[in-house]
């Protein structure tokens, strides 16, 4: 139970600063976009245009990673580890990654100081999910 105890937390904190990345993400992209109405057509242009399209990767991975921290069967080191390399596939360094995605990512990271300290909360958090040996 205490390997479940750390996992869960590990993949709780990951949880919280993918939301914030894809929060500074959605940020930046809008600012690209232009002007954007209310908040609820703020959010249909986020689900449905293709201007964001890319994020749905994301923001698909933050969904499965909350759906498995919702059962209440143990977290594994390789269930965590999972989503470690399925993020490094989006965000780096995984060089198998989604280059279309990570085109679209790294020129954010240039537009945006705090899109970079999203950036590197996440990596310091991966860098603790290990596989087991």
């Amino acid at each position: 139970m205490d390997a479940d105890i750390s996992q869960r937390t590990k993949l709780t904190a990951l949880g919280r600063a993918l939301r914030d990345l894809h929060k500074q993400l959605i940020q930046v992209e809008t600012q690209h976009f232009g002007v954007v109405g209310s908040p609820l057509e703020h959010l249909h242009l986020v689900v449905n245009h293709p201007h964001f399209s890319w994020l749905q990767k994301l923001s698909g991975l933050m969904a499965q990673m909350d759906e498995r921290l919702d059962e209440p069967e143990d977290v594994s080191v390789a269930d965590a580890f999972a989503f470690r390399v399925a993020i490094e596939e989006l965000i780096g360094p995984n060089e198998k990654g989604d280059m279309a995605f990570r085109v679209k990512y790294n020129a954010l990271l240039h537009d945006s100081p705090d899109t970079v300290i999203a950036h590197g909360a996440v990596r310091q958090i991966l860098i603790s999910i290990i596989p087991q040996n």
